[in-house]
């Protein structure tokens, strides 16, 4: 039988998730490496979200945000090809709570640990700045990529800083796969 013919189960998806602060290529990183290992990606609920909101997002948006993260992914699973690229994760909520509010919704907290990643790209902020009306931290991606390293070391994630531009960017990640796999 042909491995095409095979279909995986589920639970053999592995699945990558790439993070960082604003501006750092999370989307076009993500819509490269689905293309690059000819499999899905799940793009990010809150931007969509967000870009429909007429004022800044409230507690219960961050809440709504999250189980749309989380429903966005279930979907798209199973179209998914051994592996699953995930344009950010609902941590996004964790961190966006944390620093607007001073907390997290518990059901967040809560759902953190059962929802593990396989490996977590972080995209390190060495990229230029791009203005986006959904994008406010312009002079504080140190701080948000500080926040990233934390809560991933909380998690025990295993992640790799993906640094570097242009074509140099995406080799980083493609190596960093592969070393994974």
């Amino acid at each position: 039988m042909q491995h095409s013919e095979i279909e995986l189960p589920r639970s053999s998806i592995k699945k990558i998730a790439v993070v960082g602060p604003e501006s750092t290529g999370k989307s076009t990183m993500s819509a490269y490496l689905a293309n690059q290992y000819n499999t899905v990606w799940v793009p990010e609920f809150a931007r969509g979200y967000c870009e429909k909101l007429t004022a800044p997002p409230t507690w219960q948006d961050e809440v709504n945000m999250f189980y749309g993260q989380l429903a966005l992914e279930k979907e798209i699973l199973p179209k998914a090809n051994e592996l699953l690229i995930c344009d950010t994760t609902f941590i996004t909520v964790k961190i966006w709570s944390d620093y607007t509010f001073g907390q997290s919704p518990q059901e967040v907290l809560d759902e953190l640990p059962k929802h593990p990643y396989d490996l977590y790209l972080l995209l390190d902020i060495d990229l230029p700045w791009e203005e986006d009306p959904l994008r406010d931290f312009p002079h504080m991606r140190e701080h948000f990529m500080d926040v990233w390293h934390n809560e991933l070391q909380a998690l025990n994630a295993r992640y790799v800083v993906i640094s570097g531009t242009g074509i140099e960017r995406y080799d980083n990640a493609v190596a960093a796969i592969d070393e994974f796999l």
